[in-house]
């Protein structure tokens, strides 16, 4: 198991947290198998995105795709996220 963690910041939590989840499906055809949603407490705004995959083959290829650029364009990121790939110790 593979864990992408990815980190930006979000013009609105809100706005962000609707194209969130509207995204769903299109995450689990990427082969997303788990995911999990965490926001700075002192910036609600600054969102840390986790995302599980089979192996880091599927997690690079969801990172660096189209749709998922498409999604954060569209959910109000602002910047360059942040991202990393991850096993567990």
């Amino acid at each position: 198991m593979v864990t992408l963690f990815v980190r930006h910041q979000a013009a609105d939590y809100d706005s962000w947290r609707k194209t969130y989840d509207s995204f769903e499906g299109t995450r689990k055809r990427l082969g997303v198998k788990g995911a999990a949603v965490y926001r700075q407490t002192e910036d609600p705004n600054n969102i840390t995105v986790t995302h599980d995959f089979a192996d880091l083959a599927a997690a690079q290829s969801f990172a660096g795709s189209t749709e998922l650029r498409e999604a954060m364009s569209k959910a109000g990121v602002v910047g360059a996220p942040t991202m990393w790939f991850t096993n567990r110790a």
